[in-house]
């Protein structure tokens, strides 16, 4: 080979593979440093991280209700901004991404502009160079973006699809009224149709004209519909652009009576989700545009301060990577499942103090956080009944979900049978929650995450978001369904009472529900996994909770698909694409989070001599960093099919998890 030759991968120099580690000492290790991070309160909580979006939404809300941040808050975000920025001058969809997203970019730029920084910044400068390289430029920014921008005072709401607020005065039995729809989806569309409807534009002053200058190069404001190719993931069909057509000539002459009316309903809506959540939103990206539906309504409110100071929730701040606001928090979530780690590897024994004390606390903190209040006057906002449910967080915006009552359902059953002094639950809590979750049991079987599906798979025909897919209706999914499994395996037979019987019927038509979603090739799909691995685990693990036996033909099915995509290495990884294109993508690295998936499963299904689950335990030891943790390269969430998402603590307890059960199946076996 010549001096200046490219180098094949081939022909690098490998680094020597460290020791494994015997899986007793990396689970301990791994255990420790668990624990070292529960919280005071009792919980675990990893950052659950998306883009950039929210930030730069909070960053304008801000400008648009006067409160902009004070001077340390804009510098540290304004240090996120340069911590998540591509090589290529604009901000990407998700932390994996190298190529800009359009709508992302667009909401920075202008974020940076209103936090201060000079256009001629490197971070300015560098995202309009990349935005004029696309057809369009800022222009083509998705309709979501453009409504952003009409708010700000800095696009046409000509140019912007309607979201007329009539919609809400539709008789609620009508197919296309939004109490159908996702409950994200009408939470946001309540908020937009309120300032859509009433055409709310802020007045940014000087920097509006400037900003529409750097933008688009005009003093006027741009009212364009096209959008750029690089954010399209579900095109507008000839449903929608008929719907749109004709909503755009109503636009026109809107009745004003008819208006009025539509706006107050609106209105009322926003007002009751801010009451009900304790003004934090089903999420910052409801609960942002709630702000400024209150600022439109009534300038300058208390209600308004209120809101605004409340959007701290969902913030997380850092040195190394500054302000940014998270789509969610994860404390039930990651709390039910850093316990079951926690307990496995015991072999039925008590786990070791720090262990058992970490579970106790954890176990008290899940109790406190169940919903044990119902939400006043849920016909408002067309709320499902919430008591006895978990939120995905701690529950302080009351918007518990089946999966997180789920998990932590099983997590305190599991942890009242093996340390003493943990406590379960009250009876007469246990049967609240499990009726919970039979209320968001589907008619195929399958379980939904927030409620029940209200509306027809057709109106996904209708998704006027062009960047999301599957977020019009809720869902029947793998994961929520194989999860309420696990719980209804979990809990006393005793504590049902009457309720018993249900169970066994909801049991009985979830059981079919995976086996008919269960793939050819013996995988399972996920809706908020990376992907094909986290729905096969989810699913064997069901299963297997409801008394299928390990050699029954549907898990030796999964089974072999697993073995067969393990990589030569012996671990998994699994890439996100994969999300998008409806199949299983490798990725060019094991993953950490994608191996221990895979062995939970492999676990569930065979035995841990199993050469392997063997390779995939000595995978995990021997990846395992000093500290106790391990690195994980590639997002492992998703939702909507392209929100991609960062779980952080994924990759500190699930390893861990499936080194303690790869312990306890080897002393049993």
């Amino acid at each position: 080979m010549s001096v200046g030759d490219p180098v094949a991968p081939e022909d690098l120099p490998h680094p020597p593979r460290p020791p494994a580690l015997s899986p007793r000492t990396a689970y301990r290790r791994a255990a420790d440093r668990l624990i070292s991070e529960q919280r005071p309160d009792g919980c675990w909580e990893g950052e659950m991280v998306w883009n950039t979006m929210t930030l730069s939404q909070y960053v304008i809300v801000c400008a648009v209700t006067g409160n902009p941040p004070r001077q340390h808050e804009r510098e540290a975000m304004i240090r996120h901004y340069r911590a998540t920025v591509t090589g290529k001058g604009g901000w990407g969809p998700h932390s994996e991404s190298s190529h800009p997203s359009l709508y992302c970019t667009v909401l920075a730029s202008v974020a940076l502009r209103l936090l201060g920084v000079s256009a001629d910044d490197p971070l300015c400068r560098g995202a309009a160079e990349w935005m004029r390289t696309l057809p369009g430029g800022p222009r083509a920014v998705p309709t979501w973006g453009k409504f952003w921008l009409a708010l700000a005072g800095l696009y046409d709401y000509r140019g912007v699809n309607p979201v007329p607020p009539e919609m809400f005065l539709l008789p609620r039995w009508v197919p296309l009224h939004p109490n159908r729809f996702y409950c994200h989806t009408r939470s946001v569309y309540q908020a937009m149709a309120y300032l859509y409807g009433a055409r709310f534009q802020a007045d940014l002053g000087p920097l509006g004209a400037q900003l529409r200058h750097e933008l688009f190069g005009s003093d006027t404001l741009p009212r364009e519909r096209r959008c750029a190719g690089t954010d399209i993931h579900r095109p507008a069909g000839p449903l929608l652009r008929a719907v749109n057509a004709m909503l755009s000539g109503y636009e026109l002459r809107p009745a004003p009576l008819l208006r009025r009316r539509a706006l107050n309903r609106c209105l009322r809506r926003v007002e009751h989700e801010q009451l009900v959540t304790g003004e934090l939103g089903l999420s910052p990206v409801n609960a942002l545009l709630n702000v400024l539906v209150l600022h439109a309504a009534r300038p300058g409110s208390a209600a308004v301060a209120r809101a605004l100071g409340a959007q701290a929730y969902w913030r997380w701040t850092d040195e190394a990577e500054g302000t940014r606001y998270a789509g969610a928090r994860s404390q039930t979530w990651d709390t039910g499942f850093a316990v079951e780690a926690l307990l496995a590897g015991q072999a039925g024994r008590e786990p070791e103090p720090a262990a058992a004390d970490a579970v106790r606390r954890a176990a008290a903190f899940l109790r406190g956080a169940q919903v044990t209040e119902e939400i006043p006057q849920p016909t408002v906002t067309a709320r499902s009944p919430a008591l006895g449910g978990w939120c995905f967080s701690e529950g302080g915006h009351r918007w518990p979900v089946s999966d997180c009552t789920a998990e932590a359902l099983a997590a305190l059953a599991h942890a009242a049978r093996a340390v003493p002094g943990a406590g379960g639950l009250p009876d007469e809590n246990l049967r609240h929650a499990v009726r919970f979750l039979l209320e968001r049991q589907n008619r195929d079987g399958g379980f939904g995450t927030y409620e029940r599906r209200r509306g027809g798979r057709w109106l996904e025909a209708l998704n006027p978001s062009e960047m999301f897919s599957d977020c019009m209706v809720e869902g029947s999914y793998v994961e929520c369904t194989a999860s309420a499994l696990t719980a209804f395996a979990a809990l006393p037979a005793h504590a049902l009472g009457p309720l018993s019987s249900a169970v066994d019927r909801s049991r009985r038509r979830a059981v079919a529900f995976l086996l008919r979603r269960q793939e050819a090739d013996g995988s399972w799909p996920a809706a908020w996994g990376v992907n094909r691995i986290y729905g096969t685990w989810f699913a064997v693990r069901g299963l297997r909770a409801a008394g299928l036996p390990a050699g029954h033909p549907r898990l030796r099915r999964a089974a072999g698909w697993l073995r067969a995509v393990q990589r030569a290495d012996g671990g998994w990884g699994e890439h996100h694409r994969g999300c998008t294109e409806n199949r299983y993508a490798e990725h060019v690295r094991s993953q950490p989070v994608s191996t221990a998936w895979s062995l939970l499963a492999l676990l569930d299904t065979g035995g841990p001599k199993d050469p392997v689950v063997v390779r995939g335990v000595d995978w995990l030891c021997r990846a395992q960093r000093p500290d106790g943790t391990w690195e994980q390269t590639s997002v492992n969430g998703v939702f909507f099919g392209t929100g991609l998402l960062d779980y952080r603590l994924y990759a500190r307890y699930f390893p861990l998890w499936a080194l303690g059960r790869w312990l306890d199946a080897r002393e049993a076996s």
